[in-house]
């Protein structure tokens, strides 16, 4: 059994981790208030956007094709892998880097082989794993979470934009945790380019999204999906990485709330076995106290 003192440090060390871990989860939750008002307000927005884009791309016919619609054959690939910065949220940026590592062995093993994957990374973790590993990160961008807006997240969208249609890449993917509460987040493995049309309906040709849908178009449908497209394309990529973040948030949240009960459980442990090492020490001291004076009496 251990001794007094070495059970009076481990309490000490404990006490003063479960201090850290609960300050960690109160800044955690407050963190994940704003992000979480962040993107629920984000969501609605960024969905009808998206809806109406792939509308008016079924619609618009070869005139109004844009170089973001053009499907070509996936020979050169670009991933974007978003983590984050700081680890201590579980398996929050294990479980993205995991999905990226099969994604690339099942579905893009040859353009791996072939020198054609390429990897963009948002967090510090993904960019030191995957540098680690000699995959062939282009960029890795992780300032964009010290100061999180829609202006810096912009200039990136836009490099993804111009490098799609001059060609540089075939297939442009995001993976992220999509965010559903606090403590459930949810792994994307999201299309970013080229955009894909809304599927049509059935014996009609007319896109599924849009039978109940009557658009008037001022000035016209081609000049307002010129517009349109590289605004969704901005957001989309911006929504994206706030999803992460307040994943990161919940995550973080969680997995600090449960480190907090466990130094909580750990200590009733360790304050158990300290009394019995007391009450050991107490009772070896009687014992001793007890044989010097019966020797006494002899």
């Amino acid at each position: 059994m251990p001794g007094l003192k070495e059970v009076r440090i481990r309490i000490a060390s404990v006490k003063s981790t479960q201090q850290i871990t609960n300050a960690m989860k109160m800044v955690a939750a407050s963190k994940l208030r704003k992000a979480q008002t962040a993107i629920l307000k984000l969501r609605p927005y960024a969905a009808k956007l998206s809806e109406i884009m792939q509308n008016l791309s079924a619609t618009a016919g070869d005139s109004g094709e844009s170089p973001y619609t053009r499907e070509r054959s996936p020979e050169k690939i670009l991933l974007v892998v978003i983590t984050s910065n700081r680890g201590l949220c579980g398996g929050f940026n294990s479980n993205v880097i995991k999905t990226t590592v099969n994604k690339i062995k099942s579905d893009y093993a040859e353009q791996e082989r072939k020198g054609t994957l390429s990897l963009i990374t948002i967090g510090r973790k993904a960019s030191e794993y995957f540098q680690k590993r000699a995959y062939n990160v282009v960029e890795s961008h992780d300032a964009l979470f010290d100061h999180l807006t829609f202006e810096n997240v912009t200039p990136l969208a836009e490099k993804l934009m111009k490098a799609f249609a001059e060609k540089q890449y075939d297939r442009i993917q995001i993976i992220y945790n999509q965010f559903k509460n606090a403590a459930v987040q949810r792994l994307v493995v999201e299309p970013y380019l080229p955009i894909i049309p809304a599927a049509a309906e059935p014996g009609t040709g007319n896109p599924a999204t849009t039978k109940n849908h009557d658009y008037i178009f001022e000035p016209d449908k081609e000049t307002i999906l010129y517009q349109l497209i590289p605004k969704s394309l901005r957001i989309q990529l911006y929504k994206a990485i706030l999803d992460s973040f307040a994943s990161e948030q919940g995550a973080r949240m969680t997995a600090m709330n449960k480190a907090t009960e466990n130094a909580k459980e750990l200590l009733k442990a360790l304050q158990i076995s300290y009394n019995k090492a007391r009450q050991n020490a107490i009772t070896k001291e009687l014992l001793e106290i007890v044989a010097g004076a019966e020797a006494l009496k002899g």
